[in-house]
């Protein structure tokens, strides 16, 4: 057989296509070949397939030789490639046989969304939404490197690390209603700060309070159209309200943290022939315990950062809006390694671009939604859609509950800068009624909708499949954007 080199790694054999086999309408599998332990299970249409590469679907087949693994290796319907795992993909992995992989989480540690309800309705921001647009980009600081205006010091951030959002409630930024309705009340337990690197620390203490670059975003939405009343009213969601989606993690120090350990890993343990990316360390081993408490630092970090973006939006909002309340609806992750019980027993979940979607009487979810299932957000890009779903029972079955977290790039940010000039997608942005708003062109060029997915069908898969049951859609009026 001859090697392929793509990208400068070796790929012992490229998966095509045609070794897909449609189970049934959604579900294509990638049988077990060479090293494979399972087999691939990916969720999405024939006419989606196009949009998928070798390289995804290598990423597919290679999660699946890794020691532990349950089940499947598998794709989401916004899946696409990504480093060591494909975004949109999951894992479950047994405690004793399994491994931890940084690749299955991703840099951005607790990349997650935050969907909050407010009192206003889209015919109180006509006429303001230039102001408040830029009330919002001075209220949040948005692009690379960029810092938050709450300065902390060592102690303090170390506080943050082990408490999450709580931190910042305890300090005045947010309400205990804000951390009972995000997932795992804004705070991973079983962070250690000894766990993460100086380094790490020097990187994100600046960094609290801000938005980041690349996808991250802030957008004021108006709900637009709702498919399932019963369960919109127990999210407090109605039609015409508006309402705001903030998309963001851990900075600087999540990115580190990944630096950190996949260079721990592979000095003691090496990396697999297949993939240098997925450098992994045994689930119960010192070194596979010690990637597992940073992560959970990085992620209470991220719950900590929106908590204090919350906080400013809010501020922000009252100037103009004396009476003006924002509530949150649901806080959930998309780049994550959790410890949950499937199939009766415990087992290490890794989502890499991809959400939990917990049904209806699962004890992690808010008492409030145990009747309809926890939400999932599944945004668009900056001039399309973004939607709400409920979590189901159907997807704890067949996906270790699991579905799609957005509509997923279709072309990388090379292309786009290719083919996407600065004043087309301000124009497409201005012909779609859409107020946006970057710290760079660059922004604005690579979020352009022609680089991703058709949201709709993402979001049409998960509903059809049980994975993630349509509630409502909300269309974008404002977006700040890194």
């Amino acid at each position: 057989m001859i090697p392929n080199i793509f990208k400068g790694k070796l790929v012992l054999f490229l998966m095509d296509k045609n070794d897909l086999v449609k189970i049934e309408e959604g579900v294509y599998e990638l049988p077990m070949k060479g090293e494979m332990r399972v087999p691939g299970r990916i969720f999405i249409t024939e006419d989606m397939l196009e949009s998928i590469d070798e390289r995804t679907l290598k990423q597919v087949s290679n999660v699946a030789k890794l020691p532990g693994i349950q089940k499947y290796s598998y794709g989401m319907s916004d899946i696409h490639c990504g480093y060591g795992f494909p975004i949109g993909g999951v894992a479950a992995f047994d405690l004793e046989t399994g491994v931890i992989s940084p690749g299955g989480v991703g840099y951005d540690i607790n990349c997650s969304v935050r969907l909050l309800r407010t009192n206003l309705v889209k015919e109180d921001l006509k006429g303001r939404e230039n102001e408040i647009m830029d009330a919002l980009f001075d209220a949040v600081p948005t692009g690379t490197g960029r810092v938050g205006k709450l300065k902390i010091n060592f102690e303090e951030l170390d506080s943050v690390l082990i408490n999450g959002a709580k931190f910042m409630v305890e300090r005045g930024y947010g309400t205990n209603s804000d951390l009972e309705f995000t997932e795992d009340n804004g705070c991973l337990i079983g962070g250690d700060p000894k766990d993460v690197s100086r380094r790490a620390k020097e990187r994100g203490m600046p960094q609290l309070g801000s938005l980041g670059a690349g996808n991250h975003f802030l957008d004021i939405l108006v709900v637009s159209e709702i498919f399932d009343k019963k369960t919109a009213e127990v999210y407090g969601l109605l039609e015409n309200m508006v309402v705001v989606l903030i998309h963001c993690g851990s900075r600087g120090l999540g990115h580190q943290v990944a630096s950190d350990y996949i260079k721990l890993m592979d000095e003691k343990y090496g990396h697999p022939e297949f993939d240098r990316e997925l450098v992994h360390a045994p689930i119960g081993s010192l070194l596979g315990q010690k990637y597992l408490s940073a992560m959970r630092c990085a992620a209470n970090f991220a719950f900590a950062n929106k908590q204090l973006i919350t906080h400013n939006v809010r501020e922000a909002m009252k100037k103009f809006f004396p009476e003006f309340k924002m509530d949150v609806v649901a806080d959930i992750c998309h780049n994550i390694a959790k410890i949950e019980k499937h199939m009766g027993r415990e087992l290490l979940i890794m989502r890499k671009g991809a959400t939990r979607s917990f049904g209806p009487k699962r004890k992690e979810i808010p008492s409030k939604y145990r009747g309809v299932g926890y939400p999932i957000l599944i945004p668009g890009s900056m001039g399309t859609s973004s939607y709400v779903l409920a979590g189901t029972n159907r997807a704890e079955e067949i996906s270790f509950g699991s579905t799609a977290h957005g509509a997923g790039r279709e072309k990388s940010r090379t292309e786009a800068r290719a083919n996407v000039t600065y004043e087309s997608a301000v124009k497409n942005m201005k012909d779609l009624g859409v107020y946006v708003k970057s710290r760079s062109h660059k922004g604005i060029i690579e979020e352009a909708p022609s680089s991703y997915k058709d949201v709709s069908e993402v979001v049409r898969v998960s509903d059809s499949l049980g994975i993630g049951k349509k509630v409502v859609r909300l269309d974008p009026l404002i977006v700040v954007i890194g």
